[in-house]
């Protein structure tokens, strides 16, 4: 396998390097997360129209350890963190790339303080406590439609074929 590219490794910074970041002209900025474990179209779709909303998007990356413990089956992430990490960083809708270890992002979103969170509309937004902590500082919480039948879950059993 060649070099990779500079320009792919300038996207993924270090959590603790978030700070140090000049995201002044990058807003408004949006963050989302997740695991992104098999990049698909429903991630795609998600990722450009969320980054539609703002100036940057920030995606925060579930570490192996931390998506594990989202109860997900015991073999995944089937990508591990350095490589979902560096996919998502070639997309053209993302700006920036970090990893988080923790149950939820909101450490990392403290640190980098976005205008816009948003994740899928799998979820109940108001339930969130990033969506409090967005809201704390003035920013906004949106829930994003998802693309109708895909999941990394249904993807990975189709894989594996009937057990």
């Amino acid at each position: 396998m060649g070099a990779i590219p500079q320009s792919l490794l300038d996207k993924i910074v270090p959590p603790d390097q978030l700070t140090g970041l000049d995201l002044r002209h990058a807003r408004p900025m949006v963050f989302t997360n997740g695991v992104f474990d098999l990049l698909h179209s429903g991630h795609v779709v998600y990722l450009a129209a969320a980054r539609e909303l703002g100036a940057a998007l920030l995606v925060g990356v579930n570490t192996d350890r931390s998506a594990r413990q989202l109860g997900k089956a015991p073999d995944r992430p089937l990508n591990g963190e350095r490589d979902r990490a560096l996919i998502l960083a070639a997309l053209a809708s993302v700006s920036y790339v970090t990893l988080f270890d923790e149950a939820t992002p909101c450490e990392l979103m403290d640190r980098c303080r976005p205008d816009i969170y948003v994740k899928g509309g799998d979820y109940d937004i108001e339930t969130l406590q990033e969506t409090r902590l967005v809201r704390s500082w003035g920013g906004r919480a949106l829930s994003i439609p998802l693309l109708s039948g895909y999941s990394t879950s249904a993807l990975v059993q189709r894989i594996r074929g009937p057990r």
